[in-house]
């Protein structure tokens, strides 16, 4: 799984389509914790992220979501900045 950004503790991937299953969403691993966040809502779909780390997760999914959704159909990774 593709490592797309690192920024406050956290590692955000995408697995590759073939292995996915829509909607479009990223992973974000924080510590012990996870969660798979929407790319076009911003919404947590699974997962257990504490309610800051998941804020700042939705502002850098949000901030990217082109590009992010461009990720997703092409299958294209690249390294995104993180959120400062």
């Amino acid at each position: 799984m593709p490592v797309l950004a690192r920024f406050y503790g956290m590692i955000v991937k995408m697995y590759f389509l073939g292995k996915e299953h829509n909607p479009p969403h990223v992973h974000v691993i924080y510590g012990e914790y996870m969660g798979a966040i929407e790319i076009q809502t911003g919404r947590m779909l699974e997962g257990d992220l504490p309610n800051k780390a998941l804020s700042l997760a939705v502002e850098w999914v949000h901030l990217h979501e082109s590009e992010l959704l461009e990720i997703w159909e092409t299958q294209n990774f690249k390294k995104l900045p993180p959120l400062e």
